[in-house]
């Protein structure tokens, strides 16, 4: 009889970073889009980026889920909800920056976040806010248009 060997795996989270931001208590999407414009400041593709969240909603860490082209970053739920799973996150804000300055959302984006926040509730943790970062200010938050709530 031939042995064979399993391999054994361990799972981490490793923080590697800190980001120092204005308020660690995401109250609104313009809180959130504040972490996400200061994270995202200089970025010359388009970055999908996870904001984790306790059950208060206080910032527990952030992680850059996908790193795209110019003008797309593909994102599978999977690599979306794993970092939220790793630190036991209670939610989630998701985001992306638009190199052209209109946060105005694909359809491809809608496709994104439909799928992702369908992915988050089969895992027990919501989606608290779906972002797109614009620039002068501008922004595009789901919650504000009553597409998540």
């Amino acid at each position: 009889m031939t042995e064979y060997g399993i391999p054994i795996y361990q799972v981490r989270l490793v923080r590697h970073a800190r980001h120092k931001v204005a308020s660690r208590q995401v109250t609104d999407p313009k809180t959130a889009v504040d972490v996400l414009r200061s994270y995202l400041k200089g970025a010359d593709r388009e970055h999908v980026v996870v904001i984790l969240l306790d059950a208060r909603n206080a910032i527990i860490g952030i992680n850059t889920v996908s790193i795209g082209t110019l003008t797309a970053a593909l994102v599978h739920p999977r690599e979306l909800w794993k970092p939220a799973i790793l630190a036991s996150a209670a939610g989630i804000v998701m985001g992306h920056n638009h190199i052209s300055g209109d946060p105005t959302p694909s359809q491809e984006d809608r496709t994104t976040a439909k799928r992702a926040i369908e992915a988050g509730r089969l895992l027990g943790i919501p989606m608290v806010d779906w972002l797109i970062i614009g620039d002068q200010g501008r922004y595009y938050s789901a919650r504000e248009r009553g597409e998540i709530s």
